[in-house]
């Protein structure tokens, strides 16, 4: 063979090779990614001609499959809570993909899960349709929809999270305004276009999970880790603490006031805490320096990977350049950053002894015939602080309770709480409100988080204990009359 025929066949082999490969790499490396990606209509076709399974809580139905006279779209996904639960169970629809459970547990549901591989292949040797599997979810109906109530009676916009302290179920996860799933689950393109653009251009963000991954200044709220930062660095729940109505931000010009700017009705740290008091707690950040409080906040889920199973946002403390941001950083404020969740793991380890549990939202996984293929089991992610200290500062959140005003208080419940009231860079004069509680005290079952935007009804004159608390102690009360 001569010179030039050789390099023909050799160019031959190697594009053969490399077809080879490409079919390989498609074939087999990426088919999983290829046949999951949300564009891919020939996947979706089959999908939707099999009967999807069940996301279920409490013995209700949140979503399920119902038949169609539609050889194509055999059947049709619906939700019959549908903006109840829509923080929870997503959407799930042929044009525009999937979120929430519906994505995060879409092979289960879809019945393309390997432990369901045994009843695929019975299936196939019995001639029955294939199925899904369902999902049963950690949530309490009851408190669901008194969240929700709560919320939305009320036209605020905003979020609720309650968990079980000792195992990290989320026992609720609401969110206002909400959206309906089911006409983004229609088979109608025009319609379903229509309806996504609407929830799109809508300013109030309805789509928004605001739950898990919407990040908010946590104003006072804060203040539960800076006081256990302080704890576990000399302080004691009758050290002396700053009670001055104004400081100035160090190296600035600045007032930094407690509310109202009124001097603090007491010099300690429990007082500090109960009158939640701005510049008690600056002053302590001050002293403790920034690593100290990054710290302790990683301990209590700061920057951690949490999935529960969709992503929740990172809660950051920002850079904490100087001296100043550190003060302003200590009370919630500056760059301080956290989800309604983040707050809510927050309370629930102080709740628990110290111990942060990894929140939950699957409680168990089914087999098209409801039998168990997978349940939940309590995960822990660490020691946040000492149960000596976890104490300490339950018995402050129990004073902070006493002086927390609004409607809705529980009697012969022992609630300990912190409020928050927010101020943020999009309306300065109009804070969002913030309520964070466990309950009960002695033996908490429940522990929740609730953010109330841009001053609910009351605007400027809002703080976290007249919008956000009276909502929280609602949410507690219904999940102890249901038993937690």
């Amino acid at each position: 063979m001569n010179k030039p025929l050789r390099r023909v066949a050799l160019a031959m082999m190697v594009m053969v090779v490399l077809l080879m490969g490409n079919a390989t790499y498609v074939q087999v490396i990426r088919a999983d990614e290829l046949r999951e990606h949300p564009l891919n209509k020939r996947t979706m076709y089959e999908e939707f001609a099999r009967e999807r399974g069940q996301i279920i809580a409490g013995g209700q139905s949140l979503a399920s499959s119902t038949p169609t006279n539609d050889d194509r779209y055999k059947f049709l996904r619906t939700y019959p809570n549908g903006p109840l639960y829509a923080p929870v169970t997503g959407f799930y629809s042929f044009y525009y993909g999937s979120n929430g459970v519906e994505r995060a547990e879409d092979k289960i549901l879809n019945g393309t899960d390997d432990s369901m591989a045994f009843g695929r292949l019975s299936d196939m040797v019995t001639g029955r349709e294939p199925r899904g599997g369902s999902v049963e979810l950690t949530i309490n109906p009851a408190m669901q929809q008194v969240a929700y109530d709560q919320l939305t009676s009320k036209g605020f916009q905003g979020s609720v999270v309650a968990l079980n302290p000792s195992t990290g179920e989320i026992l609720a996860m609401v969110n206002a305004p909400s959206y309906d799933p089911n006409p983004l689950a229609a088979v109608d393109n025009n319609a379903v276009a229509e309806q996504w653009n609407k929830l799109n251009e809508d300013a109030r963000q309805p789509m928004a999970n605001r739950s898990v991954s919407e990040l908010y200044p946590p104003g006072s709220t804060f203040k539960l880790i800076t006081a256990a930062a302080a704890l576990e660095n000399g302080y004691n729940p009758n050290s002396r603490v700053q009670d001055a109505a104004t400081i100035t931000l160090p190296n600035t010009t600045t007032q930094l006031p407690n509310y109202g700017s009124t001097q603090c009705a007491g010099n300690t740290l429990t007082q500090a805490l109960a009158h939640s008091c701005n510049t008690a707690f600056a002053e302590i950040a001050g002293q403790l320096g920034p690593d100290k409080l990054r710290d302790t906040a990683a301990a209590f889920g700061f920057g951690q990977d949490v999935e529960i199973p969709m992503t929740v946002a990172k809660a950051d403390l920002g850079p904490m350049a100087d001296a100043a941001s550190l003060y302003q950083s200590g009370i919630g404020q500056r760059d301080v950053r956290v989800t309604p969740m983040e707050n809510a793991m927050v309370a629930a380890a102080i709740a628990n002894d110290g111990k942060l549990m990894k929140p939950q939202l699957v409680k168990a996984t089914r087999a098209p015939d409801m039998a168990e293929l997978d349940s939940f089991r309590p995960e822990e992610l660490n020691q946040a602080v000492s149960p000596e200290i976890a104490r300490m500062i339950r018995d402050m959140m129990i004073q902070s309770e006493k002086n927390t005003k609004g409607t809705g208080k529980i009697s012969g419940i022992e609630i300990a709480s912190k409020t928050g009231t927010a101020q943020h860079g999009d309306a300065k004069d109009q804070p969002h409100g913030w309520y964070v509680a466990f309950a009960p005290a002695e033996n908490p079952t429940i522990a929740v988080a609730v953010i109330v935007e841009n001053g609910g009804d009351e605007g400027a004159e809002a703080t976290g204990g007249s919008i956000a608390a009276p909502i929280g102690r609602e949410v507690i009360r219904a999940g102890l009359q249901g038993g937690g």
